[in-house]
């Protein structure tokens, strides 16, 4: 058998409020149980990037679903279907409660596989880094979560095309798990400060979490089809992520 072998198919699990969501779910073919990985998209949607990053996880041994949290404005192609959820506001499109119920959702789906060694994680990019932030905190079904330079944690005022926003930094008392944050120093969302000021608060609560912190990278530096794909920041943050989860969901040293 291939090492890489693995078996990728779009899927439906019940999500908030037994609501049927759609999914991209991709595992290794594996005699052995393997943990799973809940990918929350970017606010472009579950675009090429996202699914070959589903894909990257099953060929490192995880099996990883990314629920499709625009699902609800559909049905249609992912880029229509993103467009109206972001004319809508992400607010709208994809309130905080919708979310942990959709991310909870898809954690019972993976435990619920044959595969499974009972390990559940999360990962999220962008507008899902900030989710991934919130499920530490709201979903304690989860054992792990990474947060990739996720905006708006922390209270923000009103700019250019994006509403204020009260942050979810209110919720970290209730943090349940390790958290793993990978930031870029040129990023604006959050800049170097605010990533000084949510690592203090998880300090000060005691909070297991390690941030790494990229020179020479903005934004989604991780995204290999935009302009500010970094490829050395990218490489050693995946070298980062999957150390990080084969200690919190394989139990590796």
């Amino acid at each position: 058998m291939l090492k890489d072998a693995l078996l990728a198919e779009f899927v439906g699990f019940p999500g908030h409020r037994s609501d049927v969501i759609e999914g991209y779910l991709a595992r290794p073919v594996s005699e052995s149980s393997v943990p799973g990985m809940v990918l929350l998209h970017h606010a472009p949607g579950l675009d090429p990037w996202s699914r070959e990053v589903v894909r990257r996880f099953a060929t490192e041994g995880y099996a990883c679903v990314a629920p499709h949290l625009y699902h609800r404005r559909g049905p249609g192609h992912w880029a229509d279907v993103a467009a109206a959820g972001r004319a809508a506001g992400l607010a709208a499109s994809m309130p905080n409660e919708q979310v942990m119920g959709d991310i909870a959702g898809a954690a019972a789906y993976l435990r619920a596989q044959p595969s499974s060694n009972g390990k559940v994680g999360v990962i999220g990019f962008c507008s899902g880094g900030r989710q991934a932030f919130l499920a530490a905190c709201d979903v304690p079904t989860l054992d792990a979560a990474v947060d990739c330079w996720g905006g708006s944690v922390l209270p923000q005022p009103a700019a250019e095309g994006r509403p204020a926003s009260v942050g979810v930094i209110g919720r970290a008392p209730d943090m349940s798990m390790p958290l793993l944050g990978l930031f870029g120093n040129d990023d604006s969302n959050p800049d170097r400060a605010q990533v000084d000021e949510i690592g203090r608060v998880l300090t000060e609560l005691g909070k297991e979490h390690e941030f790494v912190r990229y020179d020479g990278a903005g934004h989604a530096f991780f995204v290999t089809d935009k302009p500010v794909y970094r490829l050395e920041q990218a490489l050693d943050g995946w070298q980062q992520v999957f150390r990080f989860l084969d200690r919190t969901l394989k139990g590796a040293e």
